[in-house]
């Protein structure tokens, strides 16, 4: 069993926002070649044993909505949480994946829950009334992330669907990654927020970065080992990166010409050279299906600067 990862600031932040990471599987149970037959998949919450295709998913975590609807298990899935905004035709309710009412999910009468966290004691909650729920916690590296596809591919019938997405990702990652100069002593900021929160190398993000040979500023910082540390103006405008990402262009309305008004902003290297890089917030925050393209926004923003 995987020990169980959160994002913790991160998806707090975004919310407004992913060595062998489970997803492992009994060896009769790797593919599901009828509708009756039971998986088991290997969780953060323990091997959870599916006992037929489910037909009623709930899925609380923006992340495992978007990999659903990517391996084609969107119809299966009839309700998703308020913050899922993505595939348009998801079943968005007023569900909260944050504060998890298990309840109003049990309203939904579920064959399959799907979380990223275990908050209000919702994994024990849905168990108790023999609810299978999947805990896939926020992926620590891309081995995880393809990991966690794979466990809802093999949760709801569609291993097929699932094996080919973790092929395609993993295609356009290396692609963009090969085709792109390495970033020879490049530093980069990247922004949760207006209020300085950033992520290190050794975050989900911060790895993405570093495949592109990137130097991040925050690495070095106060509050640097908690992975999401808040920077102070004076450190960030001493540091003064050659990228700055901003990954707040929704919840915080920030922009390049924002950026640029900043008390002492205007000067810095990124800003004067136009290398200030408007993210969306939720493709830049998650884990899942959308990942390449992150990926592809740093490496063109890498070549424009070289």
């Amino acid at each position: 069993m995987r020990p169980v990862r959160t994002l913790g600031a991160v998806m707090a932040l975004v919310a407004a926002l992913a060595t062998g990471c489970g997803g492992g599987t009994d060896s009769s149970d790797e593919t599901r070649s009828g509708a009756n037959k039971p998986v088991t998949v290997q969780a953060a919450n323990g091997a959870v044993t599916i006992p037929s295709k489910p037909e009623r998913i709930v899925s609380l975590a923006p992340v495992h909505t978007e990999t659903l609807f990517a391996i084609g298990a969107g119809p299966q899935v009839v309700a998703v949480d308020d913050y899922s905004d993505y595939p348009a035709e998801a079943p968005r309710t007023k569900l909260s994946g944050f504060k998890p009412n298990a309840e109003a999910v049990i309203e939904y009468k579920p064959d399959l829950v799907i979380v990223s966290d275990d908050l209000n004691g919702i994994v024990k909650a849905l168990e108790k009334v023999k609810i299978p729920v999947l805990l896939e916690p926020a992926a620590n590296n891309l081995e995880e992330a393809y990991d966690e596809i794979r466990d809802l591919g093999l949760a709801t019938g569609h291993s097929a669907e699932a094996e080919k997405l973790v092929a395609e990702m993993k295609s356009s990652i290396e692609k963009t990654v090969a085709e792109t100069p390495k970033a020879k002593g490049l530093t980069y900021f990247h922004e949760l927020d207006n209020e300085l929160y950033t992520v290190t190398s050794k975050t989900f993000v911060g790895q993405i970065y570093g495949m592109f040979g990137l130097r991040n500023v925050a690495d070095e910082a106060e509050g640097a080992n908690s992975g999401y540390p808040r920077l102070s103006r004076e450190y960030l405008l001493k540091q003064d990166p050659d990228l700055i990402f901003l990954a707040d262009t929704k919840c915080c309305g920030q922009n390049a010409e924002t950026v640029a008004k900043r008390p002492g902003w205007s000067d810095l290297t990124a800003v004067k050279n136009g290398a200030v890089i408007e993210l969306d917030d939720a493709v830049s925050s998650r884990w899942g299906p959308r990942l390449p393209e992150f990926v592809k926004e740093i490496g063109a923003a890498v070549q424009k600067v070289q």
